[in-house]
């Protein structure tokens, strides 16, 4: 019998749409291959510092308190995704870590020797600036990685479920 192509799947998930659609990718992905998914949240400590030092989110001094909440959030929105019906079956290893996305992501991929990176992709419609001159997060991702990297986008209609379809055919 033929080695399984994936055995460990990284999925990094901001919570966003494009990230959940992701997820869903690598669900799919882990339980053709009964791979493990590592599903990872990275907190932009940059970014974080930043808006402090700009005072957008609260005063330096609360900067733990910040990451402390951000943790908890993350759990919470983790738990959420896990709990889904897509998520049985499958086995799912919890990573939260802080730094610059990109780098954490690249790190945590050479690190766990995961056969293939599952993340979300906006797919240049963002009009940000530093995204024109910097490159975002998913494009930094593939040049760095070490491994394959699947690039998931937004659909541009929504998905409707199995059941749902199925309910408007035969009902």
């Amino acid at each position: 019998m033929a080695e399984a192509l994936f055995k460990k799947i990284l999925v990094p998930i901001d919570f966003s749409p494009c990230s959940e659609e992701a997820f869903r990718v690598a669900l799919t992905i882990a339980k053709t291959f009964k791979a493990e998914l590592l599903l990872l949240h990275v907190i932009d400590t940059g970014t974080l510092a930043t808006f402090n030092q700009l005072g957008l989110l609260a005063v330096p001094s609360d900067a733990q308190g910040q990451k402390r909440r951000l943790r908890h959030y993350a759990r919470l929105n983790v738990r959420r995704l896990l709990e889904s019906e897509a998520a049985k079956g499958v086995t799912v290893r919890r990573i939260v870590s802080e730094g610059g996305p990109f780098v954490e992501i690249a790190k945590m991929a050479r690190m766990e020797k995961v056969d293939l990176v599952v993340m979300g992709s906006y797919g240049g419609r963002s009009g940000n600036v530093d995204k024109i001159f910097f490159g975002s997060t998913a494009e930094k991702v593939v040049r760095t990685a070490g491994c394959p990297v699947l690039t998931v986008p937004l659909p541009s209609k929504p998905r409707r479920s199995v059941e749902h379809t199925l309910k408007g055919r035969w009902a």
